[in-house]
Formats: C-alpha cells, structure tokens, sequence
C-alpha cells in the first residue's frame, strides 16, 4: 500500500489503524535544533481529540502521544522523529454484526474492489483516527514554521445553512463548534443536537489561514502551492471540496473586479491592495495572507436504517451503531491546520534550494 507518506523534503508518513494497538506516525526532514516537547504536541491532539464535547464522538481516548525518536534535551535533533499514541478505548465488537456489508458512504466497497480484503474494525486505515499522525506531524511542522513567523488558524465557518457572520478570532476555542461566531456557533449546537436525534448528521465548511507567509513558496507546474495544499485537505477523510480566494466566486467576476493592483506598502515590501487571489499566484505564494475554504460531507456513519448489499451482492438493511461524529467540523479545524503546515513547511525548505544567493 504506497501513499502514505507527504511531503518531499519535510515528510510525514503515518502508520496504524482505528482499532488496532496504536497509530502514530514519522517526521523526516525536520532540521535540527527546532524546540519540540512532548507537550507542544499534546496540545494539538488534545484539540483533535475525541469524546471532547457532546458534538462530538463518545469515544474516550487519551490521545497521548511520546516521542520515540528524533528529539533529545527538548530539541530536533535532525533524525526522523517518531510518535506513538495507544488506543484505548477500541470496541471492534461494534463492527462484528456488520462486517459483511457495504457502509453507504464509507469505503468498505472500494478497498474490497482493490485488495479483495479490508480491516472492518471501523474502518481500519481509512478511518479519521488515522489523522492522529497528521496532527501530530503538523505541531511538528508549526514549530519550524514559528521560527520563520509564519502562524496558521482556522474556524468553522459554516454547518449546513448556518454561515458565520462575525470573524472573532478569540471565540474559536471558547465553543465547542470553533465557530468565531458566538451566536451562530450557539444554533450550530442545537442543530446537530437536532441531527443526533434524528439519528442524522451535518456537513459544512471550515476555513484556513496562513499569515507571515514568505513570498516564494510554491513551484510554477505540477507542484503549485495550490495544488499541493489541495492535495493535502482532499486527502482528509470527508472532504470533497476546496477552494482558494474567492473560489467558485471566480465565476461571476470580471478580470478587473478580481485583480488584486500591486502596491509598495509602508515598509517597502510590495503587496495587493486586495487579496481575492488567496495569497497564491502562478502557484507561488505572494506573501498575502493564503485563504482557503474546505467543505467536508456529513459523517457517513448514521444510525437510522439504510438499504445496502453485502460482499456477494445480496440486499441488506444495514443501522450503524457504536460512537460516532454527529458532525467533523471542530475535529476538522485542527486537522485542517496541520495538513497546511505540512505543505507550508514543505516548501519553505524546498525554497532553499530554489536559488544561489551570491554577493558581491
């Protein structure tokens, strides 16, 4: 099974399944001498962490994670870094009364088709515990990316209909949406309280963005920095669309609605006067803040009963019980920012070796 490893220079290759032992992941590519404790990594998983709200899973798991390699006397060391976080509270027997049927929405069908053979546990690797090896890939990665004054954040934007209308960036962690809406965030709550009842779930939007970033960053053809960034949240579970700037937006504008004028700002740096590129252009960051929007679908495990077939094909009626997202949104929101530190780093040591800086 190859595809488990992102990143060309700064990588990151994870490892485990849902309800296998462990899952954890490797950091390659991290110089050395970047300050990392094993709290600057708990502190993201804990973000990302089930059973942590009533909006999310009831699955209790820790999520705590040790450093096995690659950081000694709280710095990087210049090794791979590996890290390990035990499951605990894995319930397989949840699964054993279904394990012969297709999950609508889910990728039993589609890993039977290409191995003739899956782990039913959950899901096993294509299960969103999975992104437990991101997450702590990306503290990693937001570590390097401080020393050079680069930050990331991102909120839930949207939960089915309901739109944030106030950017406050302080409320994000005060509800458990990580809405910056206080009041929208508040009927977001009751919506998916709604939505568990109705034995359903919720989709949404979460935005992303980076700030301090270096004009630079990106390669002009196959890799853009769009387009590795793209690659990054489409290989999130549940996400099936992305967008930059003003996105689809594009599509009503005229070009001279949506070029960003060039200017020299106060401290000599040249900038845009807008930014409805996103912060990325030819596939190179501009040095704008980068600004990207993900939708994620509803949470394919419901409890209400659905119409299936097992692995020969025969009609079944299958009901999904055990512990699961009502909606991904919040556990989205630290997800997302990992995987745009991944990239970001990535390419912020790959730009060191764009050019020869030779003086005189």
């Amino acid at each position: 099974m190859p595809g488990n490893t992102f990143g060309q220079v700064f990588r990151l290759t994870t490892w485990g399944e849902s309800h296998g032992p462990a899952v954890g992941c490797v950091v390659d590519g991290c110089p050395a001498g970047v300050e990392i404790s094993e709290a600057d990594i708990q502190r993201e998983l804990d973000r990302r962490r089930v059973g942590q709200s009533r909006v999310t899973s009831a699955r209790q798991e820790l999520d705590r994670v040790q450093i096995l390699s690659g950081v000694f006397e709280g710095r990087s060391t210049g090794a791979p870094i590996s890290m390990l976080v035990f499951n605990t509270d894995a319930k397989p027997g949840h699964y054993e009364n279904i394990k012969h049927l297709y999950r609508p929405g889910h990728a039993d069908y589609t890993w039977d088709a290409k191995y003739g053979f899956r782990d039913w546990r959950g899901g096993g690797r294509s299960s969103a515990r999975e992104t437990i090896g991101r997450v702590a890939g990306g503290a990693v990665a937001k570590l390097l990316l401080a020393q050079h004054g680069v930050s990331i954040i991102a909120w839930t934007a949207q939960l089915g209909d309901l739109k944030a209308e106030v950017i406050d960036e302080s409320e994000i962690e005060r509800n458990i949406m990580r809405c910056p809406d206080a009041r929208v965030a508040a009927l977001m709550v009751e919506r998916v309280e709604q939505a568990r009842r109705s034995l359903d779930s919720l989709g949404g939007v979460v935005e992303v963005r980076a700030r301090g970033v270096p004009p630079g960053l990106g390669e002009p053809v196959f890799d853009k920095l769009q387009a590795d960034i793209g690659k990054a949240m489409f290989s999130i579970p549940a996400i099936k669309g992305v967008e930059f700037g003003e996105g689809f937006g594009v599509a009503h504008m005229t070009g001279a609605a949506h070029n960003d004028p060039f200017i020299r700002r106060a401290d000599g740096a040249i900038g845009t006067e807008s930014n409805h590129h996103g912060g990325i252009l030819g596939g190179i960051s501009t040095g704008e803040e980068i600004v990207l929007r993900i939708a994620a679908k509803p949470p394919a495990s419901i409890a209400r009963a659905q119409r299936t077939v097992d692995r020969e094909g025969n009609p079944a009626e299958i009901e999904i019980h055990g512990r699961h997202d009502p909606t991904v949104l919040p556990r989205l929101v630290p997800i997302a920012e990992a995987m745009l530190a991944l990239v970001l780093a990535d390419h912020l040591l790959r730009q060191r070796l764009a050019r020869m800086n030779v003086n005189g």
